[in-house]
C-alpha cells in the first residue's frame, strides 16, 4: 500500500488548483491526486458556459463574492502569463418586464457593493449594443469574461507533476476509513494511505464525507444543466454574454448566450432534476441513486418548496419549444430548427436536511481530512483562491 502525505480525490478544477497550491507551497511533501476518469476535468469543470464571472449575483459578505472578485483577477492573470486562451467580453443582463426590471434595479446595487462597474442601458441603448437582443432595459458589465477550463485545469496538474506530484487516472475512491494516525484510500484494484486527505469529488463528494463524518446535515443533489449549440451563421450574432434576468429565489442564472472559446456559440443551461448523479441523457436514470435521492427527506422538502418551478423545468427539457421561448424572450430570431445538440452537464448542489438548497460554499473536517462539500458556481472562476483557502486549512496539519 502506497503512503503519501496527501491525497486529492478529484481531477477537476477545484482539486487540480489545491494539489497545485500545495505541491507549490510545500515542495517536499508526497502528494497524490486520484481521478477516475480516464482524464482531468470531464464533470462539472469541463461541462459548463466556461464564464469568467464578475460576482454580480452574490452577497457581499459571501464567499462566493469573496471567492469571486479574486478569482476573476487572478484567472485572467493566469492566462495572461501562460498563455492560455481567455476573452473579456463582458455581460449584459436583460430584463423583458417591469418585475425582471425593478430585480435588474437590484442587481445594479449588488454589482455596486461587489465593487463592479456595472452600466445601466435603455431599450435603445441596449438595442444599440446588441442589435439582435430585444429588451425593456439592460445592465453591461464589462469585467465578465470566457476561458476553457479544461485547458486551464490540465495546465495546473502539468505544472503539479513538473513539481514532482503524481497523478493517476481511472482510480475510483471507493471508501475511506480514518485513525488517529492515517487515511486509508480504498480503490477498485489498489489501496493507499495518506497522512491527510483532501476530497473535492464534487457531486460524489457528501459520499465520501459521510464514511467520515455521518452527522453532516446536507445531501449533494444532481441538477442537469442541457445546452444547445448555435449554427456557425449565428457565431456572431452577439458579442457579449446575454443572461435573462435570474430568480433570486434559486441559485441558477437563466438559459443565456455564452459566447464559446471555439468561436461559437451556445444557449443554455436550464436547471432540471438529473435522475443520477452522472445521468446526462435526457430520460438516463441511475436507479440506486435515484432511490437515495427519494429516501434524503431534504430532497423530498425542497421538491415541495420549488414543485411549481421544477415542473416548468421538466417540460422545457422534454419540449424543445418550450426551451426555445426562454432564449426568444430576449432574441426572437432564434428558430427551432437553430437548437443543435451539445453535451449536457451536471451541477452538485447541496441541499440541507431542512429542504433548503445551500448557496455558499461548504467545507467539512475530520482530524485527517477536508472536505470541499458545496462548491456552487463560480467554483471555475474561484479555483485559485478556493485552493488557497483549502491550503490555509490543511497548512498546520501538513
Amino acid at each position: 500500500m502506497s503512503d503519501y502525505d496527501i491525497i486529492v480525490i478529484g481531477g477537476g478544477i477545484v482539486g487540480a488548483a489545491s494539489a497545485l497550491k500545495i505541491k507549490r507551497e510545500k515542495p517536499g511533501l508526497s502528494v497524490l491526486l486520484l481521478e477516475k476518469e480516464a482524464a482531468a476535468a470531464q464533470h462539472q469543470t469541463g461541462r459548463n458556459s466556461g464564464v469568467i464571472h464578475a460576482g454580480v449575483y452574490y452577497a457581499p459578505d459571501s464567499l462566493k463574492a469573496k471567492y469571486c472578485r479574486e478569482g476573476l483577477q487572478r484567472t485572467i492573470a493566469w492566462c495572461q502569463q501562460y498563455d492560455l486562451p481567455y476573452q473579456q467580453c463582458g455581460k449584459l443582463i436583460v430584463a423583458t418586464d417591469e418585475q425582471e426590471e425593478a430585480r435588474l434595479q437590484q442587481l445594479y446595487l449588488r454589482c455596486q457593493q461587489n465593487q463592479l462597474q456595472p452600466e445601466l442601458l435603455s431599450a435603445a441603448q441596449l438595442r444599440a449594443k446588441a442589435p439582435a437582443i430585444s429588451g425593456s432595459a439592460a445592465m453591461f458589465i464589462q469585467q465578465t469574461g470566457i476561458t476553457d477550463y479544461k485547458r486551464l485545469t490540465a495546465h495546473f496538474l502539468a505544472q503539479f507533476e513538473q513539481l514532482g506530484g503524481k497523478v493517476r487516472f481511472n482510480t475510483q475512491v471507493d471508501q475511506l476509513e480514518e485513525n488517529e494516525h492515517k487515511v486509508r484510500v480504498v480503490c477498485k484494484s489498489e489501496q493507499f494511505s495518506a497522512a491527510q486527505v483532501l476530497n473535492c469529488a464534487g457531486v460524489y463528494s457528501d459520499e465520501l464525507i459521510r464514511q467520515l463524518k455521518p452527522d453532516i446535515d446536507w445531501r449533494i443533489i444532481p441538477f442537469k444543466g442541457e445546452y444547445f449549440r448555435l449554427p456557425e451563421k449565428y457565431n456572431r450574432i452577439v458579442e457579449h454574454l446575454i443572461y435573462p434576468v435570474p430568480d433570486p429565489q434559486l441559485p441558477f442564472l437563466g438559459v443565456h448566450l455564452t459566447l464559446m472559446i471555439g468561436g461559437y456559440v451556445t444557449v443554455g443551461p436550464n436547471a432540471v432534476l438529473a435522475l443520477g448523479k452522472e445521468a446526462y441523457g435526457k430520460t438516463e436514470l441511475q436507479f440506486h441513486q435515484f432511490v437515495d435521492m427519494l429516501c434524503y427527506s431534504g430532497f423530498r422538502q425542497v421538491v415541495k418548496k420549488n414543485w411549481r418551478s421544477g415542473m416548468e423545468e421538466f417540460r422545457n427539457s422534454l419540449n424543445k419549444r418550450g426551451y426555445l421561448k426562454l432564449v426568444q424572450k430576449y432574441c426572437p430570431q432564434i428558430q427551432l430548427q437553430d437548437l443543435l445538440p451539445y453535451p449536457a452537464g451536471i451541477r452538485a448542489q447541496a441541499v440541507s436536511d431542512n429542504g433548503e438548497l445551500i448557496h455558499d460554499f461548504r467545507f467539512a473536517e475530520t482530524a485527517r481530512s477536508l472536505h470541499v462539500g458545496n462548491a456552487p458556481s463560480p467554483a471555475a472562476t474561484s479555483a485559485l483562491p478556493i485552493a488557497d483557502a483549502i491550503y490555509s486549512k490543511l497548512a498546520d496539519k501538513l
